[in-house]
């Protein structure tokens, strides 16, 4: 799922000045008065520290609210640490392809992860999601967060561990940073293409501003609109599904509106849009050029081959994930965004100059 916001290329500490800091083990050997080594042979339950020690610095590690870092314990113990992942369970393409691409990166990298869903009102649900998380120790947390309002949630929500939210186009805040593919460069490559064929007369069949992903698609279709010297054609906003596209591409043949060229918010909305203009005996390319996003299985498979923009979920992944272990480890991480790919196949072609 998701493009990458703006001011986003900066580099990111992984403290947050805003948020108080956690008590660490130094912080519980000065109050105890022992070694750091003695509170960590406390932790580890060795047996060369004396009763008297042992509960004194037991005692001031539950009084400080000390939690022994999972990270930590990987470095002394080998074991595999956790992050966690909340999603809102959207079936839709970018979301599932990120987590299970997130999924699969993490334990490459020796993570075990805990995925936890959440659904709306996410002013409830989240802070619950996040209080479980918290409970079995995470080290840090990712954010699959495709809506507005979820997101705002996540911001308002108290949270002890680096937390990174995958939402294209949001802002980064003291407590929450952000990520995504750059998907407004994507969009703009979309439409670009379809001025470089000639068109001139180029709709937008968009996704839902809902969406951070809707509203980044739209700002790519409209910015290279303005940067080829044309005007923003007809705009509709949908809901991402085949259907919506194909009762919406009928409404506008039978309004004698339909446009030389479209670019699709995704391939699903291509899809259905194709159809419509089939059974209206219009032919894509030869009356109308069509440019999807997503490259979803089998759009090289859509009748045309669809021209489309293609998410690198592997890629997405492997610097998001890269992102919060250096939150998690206390070091600077380069966050520029990752690239989409125009992917040409045979939904497009030249501008014939003729209206329908």
């Amino acid at each position: 799922m998701a493009g990458a916001a703006r001011g986003n290329n900066a580099k990111v500490a992984s403290a947050h000045p805003s948020r108080p800091r956690k008590p660490n083990i130094s912080d519980v050997a000065q109050m105890a008065g022992v070694s750091y080594q003695t509170v960590s042979r406390v932790l580890n339950d060795a047996p060369d520290v004396s009763s008297a020690t042992r509960v004194r610095v037991q005692q001031i590690i539950k009084d400080m609210g000390y939690r022994r870092s999972r990270a930590a314990t990987a470095l002394s113990t080998s074991r595999s640490t956790a992050i966690g992942i909340l999603t809102d369970g959207s079936p839709r393409f970018g979301p599932v392809g990120t987590l299970m691409a997130l999924e699969k990166v993490a334990r490459q990298k020796g993570y075990f992860t805990t995925v936890v869903t959440v659904e709306d009102p996410y002013a409830d649900s989240i802070p619950k999601a996040l209080d479980t998380l918290d409970e079995i120790e995470v080290d840090g947390i990712i954010v699959i967060a495709p809506l507005l309002s979820m997101a705002a949630a996540v911001r308002d929500a108290t949270i002890q561990v680096p937390v990174e939210m995958i939402a294209a186009g949001a802002s980064s805040t003291p407590n929450v940073f952000t990520y995504s593919e750059n998907q407004e460069l994507g969009a703009r490559m979309a439409t670009q293409h379809l001025i470089d064929l000639g068109h001139t007369d180029i709709a937008h069949f968009a996704g839902s501003m809902d969406w951070f992903d809707g509203r980044v698609r739209k700002r790519g279709w409209e910015a290279a609109l303005r940067d080829g010297g044309l005007a923003p054609g007809l705009c509709l906003e949908g809901d991402w599904s085949p259907g919506w596209a194909y009762e919406t591409g009928l409404r506008l043949v039978k309004e004698k509106r339909v446009p030389q060229a479209i670019f699709a918010a995704s391939d699903h909305t291509a899809l259905g849009l194709i159809r419509a203009l089939a059974e209206s005996g219009i032919r894509v390319p030869n009356d109308v050029s069509i440019v999807g996003f997503d490259d979803v299985e089998g759009s090289d498979f859509f009748l045309p081959p669809l021209t489309t923009v293609r998410q690198d979920f592997a890629a997405l992944a492997h610097a998001s994930i890269e992102v919060l272990l250096g939150a998690i480890e206390g070091r600077e991480v380069d966050r520029v965004p990752n690239e989409p790919t125009l992917v040409v196949r045979q939904s497009a072609a030249p501008a014939r100059h003729h209206r329908l």
